[in-house]
């Protein structure tokens, strides 16, 4: 059964740095591409950054490129998404999600595919 669990959310003050992680399981997470999207309330969904399987392309966002990097370890099952420099339109609920095929991720559309979804952590940048 697939499995994503999201932590490593919380309150930061503007400027600050997070580290959020997704935890898979029930797949192998080497040959999967795997996506960080996060909501704002009363806003649409963002994705924000994909991660490819088998070393293949990464992407970010626009409104994030230049402050937070994605990485894997797949020996962990783990994806991760540091973000530095935040600032409070980063204030959003941040969700991973997997496809159920693997490969490199969609530039256009980072949740064309996108299978299984995590809950998601709160992200809150204010002062």
């Amino acid at each position: 059964q697939v499995r994503l669990v999201e932590s490593g959310g919380g309150l930061v003050q503007p400027g600050g740095s997070l580290r959020l992680s997704c935890a898979t399981s029930g797949f192998t997470l080497d040959y999967y591409p795997i996506a960080w999207f996060r909501q704002a309330p009363g806003k649409e969904r963002e994705g924000v950054s994909c991660i490819s399987g088998s070393d293949g392309p990464i992407y970010y966002a626009d409104s994030v490129k230049g402050r937070f990097t994605i990485s894997r370890d797949n020996a962990k099952r783990m994806v991760y998404l540091q973000m530095n420099s935040l600032n409070p339109l980063d204030t959003a609920v941040y969700r991973c999600a997997a496809p159920s095929y693997g490969g490199d991720c969609n530039r256009a559309d980072f949740s064309y595919g996108m299978d299984y979804w995590g809950n998601g952590t709160l992200v809150t940048v204010s002062s």
